[in-house]
């Protein structure tokens, strides 16, 4: 295949990238809503505060929150900086899918896996908590799209690739899972929520054991760095607030990006290949 014409590359890229603030935009609505058992489709979007309906020409990705100056044009009511956030987020991400793996076939798999993990992200930094239908649905998702596209896990077969995935969701759940027993015994409190550990067993579904081993410990580097970070700067408190969710979640963004091309080469290091 000829590469793209580079002006037709960057038509594309920006096409994907405001389709991916559009997806962080309904984001928005989701991580408002659902944590508050509010529907995601009925009523239109409205003010949190006065809760009058926002018009479309005040809710356009990226642009209507510096339009508006961040404030609602109704009441005056400050808007959060998380909404434009989350839309920026998204849609770089989407960007940076599509610029790793093309028009392939898990591209929009891993727009919707990352769609799940930035909406349980912000939930876990403002609620702390991890919704259900991200954790419970990604594990379910995870096996059927498994199923129907071996290539998410660089097989051929339908039944490899289910092993994968159900290896990986096993692993995922069942090792956060042990090390919450192991925690409440030592420290006689809990020490992992259910809802890291379900969320980890819905990577797992997605990216295999492998995956699942690369986001563990690079959650970990993620947490401890951070969290140190947090003590030195804002006391021991701040590090308290910080849920685990958005590490799992940032580190499993690494691998669907470029965690594959590291592991093949830690492995080839492990090996002690002349190329590493």
């Amino acid at each position: 295949m000829t590469d793209p014409d580079p002006a037709v590359y960057l038509y594309l890229s920006l096409v994907i990238f405001l389709g991916g603030a559009c997806m962080g935009s309904f984001l928005n609505v989701c991580i408002h809503r659902i944590p508050r058992s509010e529907s995601i489709v009925t009523p239109r979007s409205r003010c949190p505060e006065c809760r009058r309906p926002i018009p479309w020409h005040d809710n356009l990705p990226l642009i209507s929150f510096f339009a508006l100056r961040g404030r609602c044009r109704s009441c005056g009511a400050r808007i959060s900086f998380r909404y434009v956030s989350v839309e920026a987020l998204t849609a770089v991400l989407f960007t940076l899918v599509w610029w790793q793996y093309g028009w392939s076939v898990i591209t929009p798999i891993f727009w919707l896996v990352i769609s799940g993990l930035i909406l349980a992200t912000f939930v876990d930094l403002e609620h702390m908590i991890i919704p259900d239908r991200v954790s419970l649905g990604g594990m379910a998702l995870g096996v059927l799209f498994s199923a129907l596209v071996p290539a998410l896990h660089h097989v051929e077969h339908m039944t490899e690739s289910l092993k994968s995935s159900f290896f990986g969701l096993l692993v995922g759940a069942g090792s956060l899972w042990l090390v919450g027993v192991i925690g409440k015994w030592m420290f006689r409190k809990d020490a992992m929520g259910l809802g890291d550990v379900k969320l980890l067993g819905a990577i797992g579904a997605f990216t295999g054991w492998q995956g699942v081993l690369f986001t563990v410990m690079i959650s970990s580097l993620l947490g401890s760095i951070i969290g140190l970070s947090l003590i030195a700067f804002g006391g021991r408190e701040w590090q308290s607030r910080v849920p685990y969710g958005p590490y799992l979640a940032l580190a499993a963004v690494l691998w669907i990006l470029w965690g594959t091309a590291w592991w093949e080469a830690y492995v080839g290091w492990l090996a002690g290949s002349p190329d590493f």
